[in-house]
């Protein structure tokens, strides 16, 4: 094909490839593809993909002859799209110089985009768009097709070894060109003082650009860098949409507002208040979406902690430094920590309170840990001792300290709300507590919050610039004296940026949060206590279970037992993980915020008091009223997490309660018309018979009444004046239709045809039988009642 040909197909066969950007074309659909399912196409598409396949041969050699692609702006992130559509410039150089408005007659923005871009937009985005591709079978994402693209694109472009492989090209001396500057299509305000690429900056401070070849290349990891963060972490709410941006923003689109408000524009913009209307849609992200996100933090903290150690000579390191080394310096702070704390926020808020929020948390701990990421090895040693956290790590902590602790307050809301008896919900406070107890990371932590509540000095020269964002103005540290750079600064430049400066902060070991934190230690005391009643409740069970257990017969107050949010786990193993993860998560706790002793075993004292003398829990927290009892919120609490609950209980007539899973329901209907009709036939002899104070009226008022059904006293506070109500004597026949009786009766007539006993014979020895029992129980338990189940 020739390169004109080949510029005509290339959109076609991207969109082949990913999807269209509504998702109504599938596709290849890589997000489901697996080696294991798809063998074949599995590797055909990893090989076709690979960055010297032959797609990246394509894209190289249509990025040569510097073709241009257009994508809709109305795709893009809502944040993004938003700011475009009111003719504002995001702050990040990916769309510099790119925005066109449509010729006469054309709809809506579009971004004019190198094929590298295009290519990766569409590679970027299809993670987003795709999220309704039909799935057959149960997929793994960390084993498809785009899973391990996204591994390889990250290791060949953002290379923690070596610099980036220059693309292949048709011309053996030649290199493919990094993008052009493009004058704008349309005149836009910017957010403000926003960052130069790496690229162009480390041009302009070479004397020759063909004397670092890298220099050329560099283009393409920050490219690929910022597409990745743009396409999945730029979404978040409205609301913290508004609020990131800085006041001197704010008044910098106002002016640009108000002087464009009285021009006639060809294509008028479109009005601030439709944007913001046209952006309420709600940002959603799947568990797919953060594993890849999790992904590519990983691999960022490995590309930094890959750099290069330092010269001595400040001098030297001006004129020595690569633009990959560079990049690696700034690549976190300048492109990821802004946009991934929004994320983290916005998932930690509405994320569902289940298990699945697993995702979302190791992906938030793996960012908070650059040191385990880091290309040294940590000594051998035969203690399995934690790692103590090394002091290097303190800037980075002090640089992301609302990632510890605000994100943290926000973990500790959530596991306040959530079930935790439950063995996955268990382990996810086991691992928030197992990550910040590691040892001396709570006292850098500490340090970097008493750095942020230092009183400011007042610098005259240094007001104007206090709360500037590195992604909005380049590095704090440029023309500065060293006592102006002080680490507090740094501390209250980061919280700022990210809240505004009129943020509450609320300090992780304050007194506040420190409440927080034993509402939760009480909390998993109380869920041992009832993982421990569930389990003996589960023993005893299993110990008083008959060989009838196989035939249903289970007794009705196992009904009301406790099974948690997961019916799956409540075996004995899931019952000794939640205990092991709730003893270490509350050791854990104790050593990051110094519990005492005593402080634990008052806790643990509430939670004995939660057990009445006979060993029963009490009722759910309620307050009495004429009606009876109605719950508190404390009471819904306790009940929504399996803490406290009623003892559910039938309190009606006998005769009419529902029928049982050990019961035939044809058998109890029938029974049930058959002692109605004695009843009504032989209700005066009854009475009579049971009215009598010689030894045959004992028997009968045995037999024909149920004594205790009045003298229950918990009744439904809808049906209270069923205590008036008189049952007088009455046959109930309810009990031969229980498995357990019918098959118990099988068994004895089984047994008595081994001894030749006919069934009439075996039927008059049971009555017999029954009958001298009965008159046993007569002199001594009149109130019993043997067919009552």
């Amino acid at each position: 094909f020739s390169l004109k040909e080949l510029h005509g197909i290339f959109p076609w066969l991207v969109e082949s490839i990913f999807g269209s950007l509504d998702g109504i074309i599938i596709g290849w659909n890589l997000r489901c593809l697996q080696g294991k399912t798809h063998p074949n196409e599995y590797s055909v598409a990893l090989d076709f993909l690979d960055p010297s396949g032959p797609m990246m041969k394509l894209v190289y050699k249509l990025q040569a002859e510097e073709y241009r692609y257009d994508f809709p702006v109305s795709y893009l992130p809502g944040p993004v799209k938003a700011s475009i559509q009111e003719q504002v410039l995001p702050e990040c150089s990916l769309y510099h110089n790119k925005v066109q408005f449509p010729s006469s007659g054309g709809l809506g923005l579009n971004l004019a985009l190198n094929p590298f871009e295009y290519y990766m937009f569409y590679f970027a985005i299809s993670l987003i768009t795709q999220k309704n591709s039909p799935v057959t079978h149960h997929v793994s994402p960390s084993n498809s097709a785009y899973f391990i693209l996204v591994d390889t694109y990250l290791k060949c472009f953002l290379p923690t070894e070596g610099s980036v492989l220059p693309p292949p090209s048709s011309n053996p001396g030649g290199a493919i060109p990094s993008p052009t500057p493009r004058s704008p299509a349309v005149p836009f305000s910017s957010y403000g003082m926003h960052h130069t690429s790496l690229l162009k900056r480390h041009i302009a401070h070479q004397p020759s650009v063909n004397a670092d070849p890298a220099s050329q290349e560099i283009w393409r990891s920050e490219t690929l860098l910022q597409i990745f963060v743009e396409m999945w972490l730029h979404h978040y709410s409205l609301e913290m949409y508004q609020k990131m941006q800085s006041p001197h923003v704010k008044l910098e689109v106002l002016h640009y507002r108000l002087s464009i408000s009285s021009k006639h524009h060809g294509s008028p913009a479109q009005s601030s208040y439709q944007a913001l209307h046209a952006y309420q849609e709600s940002f959603k992200p799947t568990e797919e979406h953060v594993l890849v996100v999790r992904l590519l933090v990983k691999h960022l903290h490995a590309f930094s902690n890959s750099l290069k150690p330092e010269p001595l000579s400040p001098s030297a390191h001006s004129h020595t430094a690569s633009p990959l080394e560079e990049f690696k310096r700034v690549v976190i702070p300048r492109f990821v920590q802004e946009k991934l704390y929004i994320f983290l926020q916005h998932c930690f808020g509405h994320w569902p309170l289940d298990a699945s929020f697993r995702a979302v948390l190791e992906m938030w701990l793996s960012y908070l840990q650059p040191w385990r990421y880091a290309p040294e090895k940590p000594p051998q040693s035969t203690e399995p001792l934690p790692r103590s956290v090394s002091e290097k790590w303190a800037t980075f902590i002090q640089e992301n300290l609302l990632m510890y602790t605000k994100l943290f307050v926000g973990f500790l809301n959530r596991a306040l709300r959530t079930d935790l008896v439950s063995p996955k919900n268990a382990l996810m406070v086991f691992r928030v507590a197992k990550v910040f107890a590691q040892p001396n990371l709570a006292e850098m932590i500490l340090k970097g919050e008493q750095l942020l509540l230092e009183p400011e000095l007042v610098i005259p020269h240094r007001q104007h610039r206090l709360f500037m964002s590195p992604t909005l103005g380049g590095s704090f540290l440029s023309s500065r004296s060293p006592a102006v750079t002080d680490a507090s600064f740094k501390v209250k430049s980061h919280v700022y940026s990210l809240e505004g400066q009129d943020f509450q902060y609320k300090q992780m070991f304050g007194t506040e949060v420190r409440n927080l934190v034993l509402k939760l230690a009480q909390l998993i005391c109380q869920a041992q206590q009832t993982a421990k009643s569930i389990s003996d409740h589960s023993a005893e069970t299993t110990a008083s279970q008959s060989f009838f257990s196989w035939f249903r017969f289970t007794p009705s107050e196992m009904n009301g037992s406790y099974t948690g949010n997961d019916p799956d786990e409540i075996g004995q193993d899931s019952i000794k993980k939640t205990d092991e993860y709730l003893e270490k998560a509350l050791e854990y706790l104790c050593q990051i915020f110094k519990l005492s002793e005593a402080q634990l075993t008052q806790m643990m004292m509430k939670c004995g008091t939660a057990q009445d003398e006979n060993g029963k829990k009490q009722l759910p927290d309620c307050i009495a009223s004429e009606n009876g009892l109605i719950l508190t919120p404390l009471g819904r609490y306790q009940i929504i997490n399996g803490l406290r609950r009623f003892e559910v209980q039938y309190q009606g007539d006998t005769e009419l309660q529902p029928i049982r899973s050990y019961e035939n329901a044809a058998l109890v209907r029938l029974l049930f018309r058959l002692s109605s009709v004695l009843n009504e036939r032989f209700a005066d002899q009854m009475q009579v018979l049971c009215s009598r104070e010689d030894f045959v009226g004992r028997l009968c008022r045995y037999h024909l009444t149920n004594p205790q059904l009045v003298q229950k006293i918990r009744y439904s506070p809808v049906v209270r004046d069923r205590t008036s109500q008189n049952w007088g004597p009455r046959i109930s026949l309810r009990f031969l239709a229980s498995y357990r009786t019918l098959m118990s009766l099988l068994m004895i007539y089984f047994l008595a045809s081994w001894f030749y006993i006919g069934p009439v014979g075996c039927t008059f020895i049971i009555l017999i039988g029954y009958f001298l029992y009965a008159v046993i129980m007569t002199f001594f338990f009149e109130g019993w009642k043997p067919h009552e189940h």
